[in-house]
């Protein structure tokens, strides 16, 4: 799957795909044995094949939390709800087809399905959602805002190695952290934003390899600006 064209979904409705490759005869290598410090942000991220290690007929459920402090600001109060996905067989062993429910009742937005998907479209339905919110929020252009996170991913993400706790284990993984803002020329526009945070935690051990994703803006005196959150639920595992 191409990076550009997933990261380019991250302002769009919708996400195309492409063929995956046949899996191959030997297990992916663990973090452990893979220097992904080395890599770009965006190559951990979108193009692994993350789908692979789904079982078909599974679900998987991922905790979604938004809350502002922002008073009488855009957000209104916490929304606490979740995406959840059921995986079907793709067409090659490392992708599957993904059907989606993305969050429930009042708060139910359109998504998917996904057909034929070697990387976790979580990613990419997160981002839209709240590049939405945050455009919205800062009267900006969602071009731009895209854009910048897209050089973020480029040039001022940093990766280190993590461990996740998973089925009682702890599990090796990486964490993918930026501030695409910081230094923005349009800072004076950005309302405390330009501290925005994003946070990616990732492990071959967990099905669809998204562990969490966070966005985290606050104020100077510490108190919080946006709190944007999504979490896999293990209870599915």
């Amino acid at each position: 799957m191409s990076r550009n064209l997933l990261l380019a979904a991250l302002a769009a409705a919708s996400l195309t795909t492409t063929a995956a490759q046949a899996a191959p005869d030997t297990p992916a290598p663990t973090p452990a044995a893979t220097d992904a410090t080395k890599q770009d942000a965006g190559d951990l991220l979108f193009e692994r094949p993350q789908m692979k290690n789904t079982a078909p007929g599974s679900t998987i459920t991922y905790d979604y939390l938004r809350r502002s402090g922002i008073v009488r600001g855009p957000y209104g109060p916490p929304l606490s709800d979740a995406i959840k996905f059921t995986i079907e067989p793709g067409k090659s062993a490392e992708s599957r087809d993904v059907r989606v429910q993305m969050f429930s009742g009042g708060n139910r937005v359109p998504a998917g399905p996904f057909v034929d998907m070697p990387g976790n479209p979580v990613l990419s339905l997160f981002l839209e959602n709240h590049l939405k919110g945050l455009a919205g929020l800062l009267e900006a252009n969602p071009r731009y805002l895209k854009n910048a996170i897209r050089k973020g991913m480029r040039e001022k993400a940093t990766i280190t190695k993590t461990e996740v706790e998973f089925k009682g284990r702890k599990v090796e993984g990486w964490k993918i952290e930026m501030q695409p803002f910081v230094g923005d020329p349009l800072t004076d526009r950005m309302r405390g934003f330009d501290n925005l945070t994003y946070t990616f935690v990732t492990s071959p051990e967990v099905p669809g390899e998204i562990v969490s994703i966070q966005a985290r803006a606050t104020k100077p005196d510490g108190g919080e600006l946006l709190e944007e959150r999504l979490d896999y639920d293990q209870k599915d595992s």
